[in-house]
C-alpha cells in the first residue's frame, strides 16, 4: 500500500470513528442487538450438534474426503487455516441492522502437545500479555469456580489507527471424554479506553464509542490425536456499520481485523505449546 493510500484509509478511518462520538449512532440499538443475539443461537444449535454427536466435532472432518485430506496435511505443516463462516436462516442471510456481525473459523495443529497441556496453556491468563503480545496488554482472572472463569483483559488493535479495550468475559471449559474438550468465551462488558497509560487514563461509557467492539463470543473445540491437540476456533463479534459513503474503503479495513487477530491468536497459542514441548 503507498503512502498516500495508508493517509487515506487513516483518513476515513478516523471520520468513522468521530462518527462514533454520538450515542446515537455508536451505542447498538436493541434491532441490533436482537439479530445478533438471533445469530449467535443459530451459531450455538449447529455446535450443539457437534458436541451431541449428530455432526462431526472438528469441522474439518465434516469435509469431503479429498479436501479434507489436504486441509488436514496443511495443518501438520504448521499451517493457520481460516475460514469465513455464516449462519442463515429460512434460506438467507441474517441481517444485522446498524452493525456487522464478524464470523471466522481457524484451525491449528500443535504437533506433540497433550489436551491438558493446551486447556492449561489457555487458562493461564496471567500469562496472556507475554503469550500474545502486544494484542493483549493486561490480563487477570477475577473469579473462577471450577472449570468456568471471569477474567479482564486490556487489548490492543492496530490497522493504521489503534484502538484499546477493555475486556470482561465469561469462560467456561467443558471436558467432552479424554481426547476432547469445548471452550465457549463471551464478553460480558466491553469500554473503549481514552489516554492509555497516562495520568488521563478513562474509559469512555461503554456503549458510546466507536463501535469498533459491541460484543465477542469465542467457542474452541480441542482434540488430541494424531500425536497432538487440534484447536479449532470460531470467534462471532459485532461492530457498529459502516456510515454512508466510506464502506468502499473503510469496510474492508474494519473487517479485515477479526480475520487476522483470529490468526495471530492461533498462532501465537501453537508457538507457545511447541515451546514448551522443547
Amino acid at each position: 500500500m503507498t503512502r498516500i493510500a495508508v493517509k487515506a484509509v487513516a483518513g476515513c478511518a478516523a471520520i468513522w470513528i468521530a462518527c462514533g462520538s454520538g450515542v446515537s449512532a455508536a451505542e447498538p440499538g436493541v434491532r441490533t442487538l436482537e439479530a445478533f443475539d438471533r445469530y449467535v443461537r443459530l451459531t450455538e444449535a449447529r455446535m450443539e450438534r457437534r458436541l451431541g454427536g449428530t455432526a462431526p466435532f472438528l469441522q474439518v472432518d465434516s469435509l469431503p474426503e479429498s479436501q479434507r485430506a489436504a486441509v488436514l496435511a496443511r495443518l501438520r505443516t504448521g499451517e493457520v487455516v481460516v475460514d469465513r463462516s455464516e449462519i442463515g436462516e429460512a434460506g438467507s442471510t441474517i441481517d444485522i441492522p446498524a452493525g456487522i456481525c464478524h464470523d471466522w473459523s481457524g484451525t491449528v495443529f500443535a504437533a506433540g502437545a497433550h489436551l491438558a497441556q493446551t486447556i492449561g496453556v489457555m487458562q493461564a491468563y496471567e500469562r496472556y500479555p507475554q503469550m500474545y503480545r502486544p494484542t493483549v496488554r493486561r490480563a487477570r482472572t477475577l473469579s473462577r469456580t471450577g472449570d468456568r472463569f471471569n477474567v479482564s483483559m486490556q487489548l490492543f488493535m492496530k490497522k493504521v489507527i489503534s484502538v484499546i479495550l477493555n475486556v470482561d468475559y465469561d469462560i467456561h471449559y467443558v471436558r467432552i471424554g479424554p481426547t476432547r474438550a469445548y471452550v465457549r468465551s463471551s464478553s460480558t462488558r466491553i469500554a473503549e479506553v481514552q489516554n492509555a497509560d497516562t495520568p488521563n487514563e478513562r474509559e469512555k461509557a461503554v456503549g458510546q464509542d466507536s463501535g469498533f467492539l459491541w460484543r465477542f463470543n469465542n467457542y474452541c473445540f480441542l482434540e488430541e490425536r494424531d500425536r497432538g491437540t487440534y484447536i479449532e476456533c470460531e470467534s462471532v463479534s459485532l461492530s457498529r456499520d459502516i456510515p454512508s459513503g466510506l464502506g468502499w474503503l473503510v469496510k474492508p479495513f474494519v473487517t479485515s481485523v477479526p480475520r487476522e487477530s483470529l490468526e495471530f491468536t492461533l498462532t501465537a497459542l501453537r508457538a507457545t505449546l511447541l515451546k514448551a514441548e522443547d
